[in-house]
């Protein structure tokens, strides 16, 4: 019998209410370098000065602790558990929940869940429940990675069901479809999030998945990888650029995430961030 590695609830708790303010509060670096470089990059003289604007912006909410956008979302949290991790002091969703009440609270974070969404639409006043994607995964490390999710993005999510015979350019009318329905709406410039694969559900957490991912990462199948360039360029050319005044730079990035699926089924879903795609992560 070897020893496991014990984790607290109550040390999850801080962990994640850390986490929701700084995610909410402070613009990843990888972010903030993207919008650095989208601001070099952008020929338009109004595209640029939007992206200054952005900049200015992410360095206010730093330098005063302050959320970068009044929409604080919904508190998504990936969650890697190894498996030779034991949580003790309690169950391990209710002290998620737990730090989210705790970080939105504290850090005087909009709170933006209702409770059920067609009837009353009751606000649940804490921010909770999380969403929460857990994998067990090999090890003795956890590893949470907050993503709060606003609606404006949200809201341009899409899924469709296609059959192998669509094909990449199935995929690509997919994307393109996603980013020009979403428009200004979203503020761009985005980092989408694309799905491939599995079932309905499996390509839209794969998106979200995506959605979630450090700017600079890549995927690491060179044809995915050579797809997200492929992807990016395409959605680069719609010329919709920051805020959607037009320009060169739609997206900071398009990154595709993929499973496997049916003989029968291309499932394809998009998910977009806005320009703040926002994200924290630890490990303990």
């Amino acid at each position: 019998m070897w020893d496991m590695k014990e984790i607290a609830v109550e040390v999850i708790s801080q962990a994640v209410a850390r986490l929701a303010v700084q995610a909410c509060c402070q613009l990843p670096r990888d972010v903030q370098d993207a919008l650095s470089c989208a601001r070099n990059e952008e020929a338009s003289p109004t595209g640029r000065a939007i992206l200054e604007q952005l900049m200015d912006n992410a360095d206010l909410a730093r330098a005063e602790n302050m959320p970068i956008c009044q929409d604080t979302g919904l508190a998504v949290i990936f969650a890697d558990v190894g498996q030779d991790v034991r949580i003790v002091g309690g169950d391990f969703e209710s002290a998620i929940h737990e730090g989210v009440r705790r970080g939105y609270s504290q850090g005087y974070l909009r709170k933006s869940c209702v409770a059920e969404p067609l009837f009353e639409r009751k606000n649940t006043g804490d921010n909770t429940p999380a969403v929460i994607h857990t994998r067990i995964v090999p090890g003795d490390i956890l590893r949470l990675r907050l993503a709060p999710k606003g609606a404006g993005s949200e809201n341009k999510s899409l899924l469709k069901m296609l059959v192998p015979a669509d094909g990449l350019e199935g995929v690509r009318r997919v994307v393109l479809e996603a980013v020009q329905v979403a428009g200004p709406s979203a503020c761009p410039p985005f980092v989408v999030g694309v799905g491939i694969g599995g079932t309905m559900e499996v390509a839209a957490l794969c998106a979200k998945r995506a959605a979630a991912r450090d700017i600079e990462s890549h995927n690491p199948d060179p044809r995915y990888g050579a797809l997200e360039g492929l992807l990016l360029d395409m959605v680069n050319r719609t010329g919709i650029g920051p805020q959607g005044f037009g320009g060169l730079v739609t997206a900071l990035k398009v990154h595709v995430e993929w499973a496997p699926t049916h003989i029968a089924s291309l499932p394809v879903a998009v998910n977009i961030n806005c320009h703040a795609a926002r994200h924290a992560q630890v490990e303990l």
